[in-house]
């Protein structure tokens, strides 16, 4: 979760860590509680990964990438579809027929954002940032994902002002969730 360098290093190593829960979800054979902590485990690193991004890594591809709007505006409708899909999964019981397919749905969406961002995103970010700038916005990601929300909230504004002002709160409110249920515990 923080794995510190600067800010393409911890969201790759987030990428990489993601891959590796995907390829455990593919090998399970069972379903039950395993599959259910799992999911959890990958909704909460999905979550607080996105919203490190919508909170700093966005607002630096605005103001530092020729055409930043436009790529920051689509990566953020990636992360809303990724969000709408964690939360039908958070109220899909293991045993629905419906659990696989939305599990390939999210792997698939992940997988072309994540294809998208490395292959497009952060080559470019990497050439119109500072080493420093890279640095300071790694440590800005890594404090935004302890405080992220570790549940999807799809109809939260995810503006980085809105985020910034509402983030910490929810993110206490479902860690605390979180620790009642046991939940992300495994």
């Amino acid at each position: 979760m923080g794995h510190g360098g600067n800010v393409i290093d911890e969201l790759m190593t987030d990428h990489r860590e993601v891959e590796e829960m995907f390829g455990r979800l593919q090998a399970m054979t069972s379903q039950g509680q395993a599959l259910r902590d799992l999911v959890d485990e990958v909704t909460i690193e999905l979550v607080r990964h996105s919203v490190a991004e919508e909170q700093h890594l966005y607002p630096a591809v605005r103001e530092h990438i020729q055409g930043g709007d436009r790529l920051a505006d689509k990566e953020i409708a990636d992360h809303s579809r990724v969000e709408k899909i964690l939360k039908e999964l958070e109220k899909t019981r293991t045993d629905d027929p419906q659990m696989s397919p939305l599990l390939q749905q999210l792997m698939d969406e992940v997988a072309a954002h994540v294809q998208d961002e490395e292959s497009s995103l952060f080559p470019m970010l990497r050439r119109a940032c500072t080493a420093e700038q890279l640095d300071d916005l790694g440590d800005k990601v890594r404090r935004a994902k302890a405080m992220a929300p570790t549940r999807p909230h799809p109809s939260a504004p995810d503006s980085p002002t809105a985020s910034k002002l509402l983030a910490p709160g929810v993110g206490l409110v479902d860690r605390a969730r979180d620790f009642v249920t046991g939940r992300g515990e495994s």
